[in-house]
């Protein structure tokens, strides 16, 4: 009897053995079949058009404008008056100024007016990153020597890095450039980035905003006193009253 007990004891280690090794080639056939997929699609993000990558990019930072956490009370509080200030500058703006826009977006980048509308633009696209990172490195450029490397990083974290909250849409190249550049952090450390960003809002943003309602209300004579467009209902999401900052 002892020895009927030996064997069957035997017999279930040979099972638990195949069993063991079965689940080790199933492992390893899953492992080998995720590393595939994951080739496949690095490939296949590598061939894709440019236009797409930057659809894809655009769809992020929509979701991260959703899931942004609420400001606190005060600081609410602060982005109202500032709000308000921006509305009462937009206000006075005369539709012959608005018209020189026109010309070059230069122009408009060099009008503090200009540049409020054109962020509240920029913000009912979810885009509103570009205008920022630019107008952040405009700040840079202003700062003491030594305040200057604590800041290049900040915003090389917010805006530059791979996946970063306000990734702006940027070749590697010039991203490897300007991770290089922080070695030596002085006035022309985002230079490169900056112009690639300017020529981006220059030939694809602003050309849309000069077709907008609200660039096209903006020139009509104040007799008129049309809406803002963006202001119009269904022109932007219901959770997006915010975006607003130059509508009355």
């Amino acid at each position: 009897m002892q020895r009927y007990k030996t064997r069957d004891r035997g017999g279930d280690c040979s099972k638990t053995i195949r069993i063991l090794s079965l689940t080790t080639r199933s492992f390893l056939s899953l492992l080998v079949g995720f590393f595939s997929l994951t080739a496949t699609m690095c490939k296949g993000l590598a061939a894709l058009p440019a236009t797409c990558l930057k659809s894809a990019k655009d769809i992020k930072h929509k979701i991260g404008f959703l899931l942004q956490k609420p400001e606190p009370v005060q600081d609410q509080r602060l982005v109202k008056e500032k709000e308000k200030e921006k509305v009462t500058a937009v206000k006075s703006i005369a539709p012959v100024d608005a018209e020189k826009w026109k010309t070059s977006f230069s122009n408009l980048m060099k009008n503090d007016a200009g540049r409020t509308v054109f962020t509240g633009f920029l913000k009912s696209e979810f885009s509103q990153e570009n205008i920022e990172f630019w107008e952040a490195c405009e700040d840079f450029k202003r700062l003491p020597a030594k305040q200057m490397e604590a800041k290049a990083k900040q915003i090389f974290e917010l805006y530059i890095s791979v996946d970063s909250p306000k990734e702006v849409n940027l070749d590697s190249a010039t991203r490897e450039e300007t991770r290089r550049n922080l070695d030596k952090c002085d006035t022309t450390c985002f230079d490169e980035a900056q112009n690639k960003v300017f020529t981006l809002m220059e030939n694809d943003s602003y050309r849309r905003f000069l077709r907008s309602k609200l660039f096209r209300d903006l020139c009509q004579p104040a007799s008129d006193e049309k809406p803002c467009a963006l202001e119009r209902k269904g022109n932007l999401p219901e959770f997006s009253p915010r975006l607003l900052s130059h509508c009355a």
